[in-house]
């Protein structure tokens, strides 16, 4: 796993063999990365990464500036492998939760800035999944959502759609349910 850009771009680790997630592309990643970038300044704002997997994503966000980031992954294999990088890097910024997804998007009341997901692209659940982000308790004016998903899946009629950006066969569906009022 390489971290792209910012205070710990080019830095390499390993992923242990027996992990589970199917990370997304560094190609794909540096993209999305850099339509975000035009979208929100990322400095002292705040992430939340489900379905974390190796953590990429989620310190792809520390890396270009975020003041907290919060990664979230059910599988053991996967957080001990956010947990060993984030201390690789001293980095007290990430907080790893191990746990269900479904369960946090629930239960949190929390806002944050960006919402990133990248679901197993065969979750039984996948469809669902947008809906309950977009109508949560995290979103605030102007929180950007971001989906990964295959390209057999189609969220352009869901409140907030902004655009759909395809890198590869990773597509990303980026939302902004309410946006921040136009400044006069």
């Amino acid at each position: 796993m390489r971290i792209i850009r910012g205070k710990y771009g080019r830095r390499r680790f390993d992923v242990p063999k027996n992990i589970t997630a199917r990370p997304t592309t560094d190609f794909a990643r540096e993209n999305i990365f850099n339509v975000l970038e035009n979208m929100s300044d990322f400095e002292g704002k705040t992430a939340l990464d489900l379905f974390a997997g190796t953590g990429a994503v989620s310190f792809e966000f520390l890396s270009r500036g975020c003041e907290s980031v919060t990664a979230v992954e059910k599988a053991p294999v996967q957080t001990s492998f956010i947990r060993s990088v984030k201390e690789k890097l001293g980095d007290e910024f990430l907080e790893i939760i191990r746990g269900d997804v479904f369960r946090f998007i629930s239960s949190c009341s929390r806002k944050f800035n960006f919402i990133f997901a990248d679901p197993p692209y065969d979750h039984p659940k996948f469809e669902e999944i947008p809906d309950l982000i977009l109508n949560s308790k995290m979103i605030a004016p102007g929180t950007i959502v971001i989906i990964e998903h295959s390209k057999v899946r189609d969220f352009s009629e869901l409140p907030g759609f902004v655009e759909q950006r395809v890198y590869g066969s990773v597509n990303f569906s980026i939302f902004i349910p309410f946006p921040l009022p136009a400044e006069e």
